[in-house]
C-alpha cells in the first residue's frame, strides 16, 4: 500500500481528506503513483502533470522521504519506506513570489 499526501486544493478536487492509499502492482515510480492517482481520482487528470506530455506541472513538487526528487526522471525506483508504505510520497504544492 502507497500511501500519498496531497496539498489541500487537489483534496478538494478529488473530494478526499487526509491521504489517499493506493495500491500499485509492479515497480513504484513516481509516474506509477501519479497514473494511479489519475484513475482512481480522474478530476485530477491535469492537474498535476499536463495531459497531453504527462510533464509535471512547474509548480508541482514530489517529495520522497522528505527529499525534493521532482527532477528525478519518472520511472526512478522509489525508497523502499514509500513501498512499504512507512512514509508517504508527498505531492507539494509549490510557493512563488515575493
Amino acid at each position: 500500500m502507497i500511501r500519498v499526501t496531497l496539498p489541500a486544493h487537489l483534496r478538494t478536487i478529488a473530494k478526499v481528506s487526509g491521504e489517499v492509499t493506493l495500491e500499485l502492482d509492479g515497480e513504484v515510480t513516481p509516474r506509477a503513483i501519479v497514473d494511479a492517482l489519475e484513475a482512481q481520482y480522474p478530476a485530477l487528470r491535469g492537474t498535476i502533470r499536463d495531459r497531453s506530455t504527462k510533464r509535471r506541472r512547474a509548480f508541482v513538487r514530489f517529495y520522497a522521504c522528505s527529499e525534493d526528487i521532482s527532477h528525478d526522471p519518472d520511472d526512478t525506483p522509489l525508497p523502499h519506506e514509500i513501498v512499504e508504505g512507512k512514509e508517504p510520497f508527498m505531492i507539494v504544492g509549490a510557493m512563488s513570489g515575493g
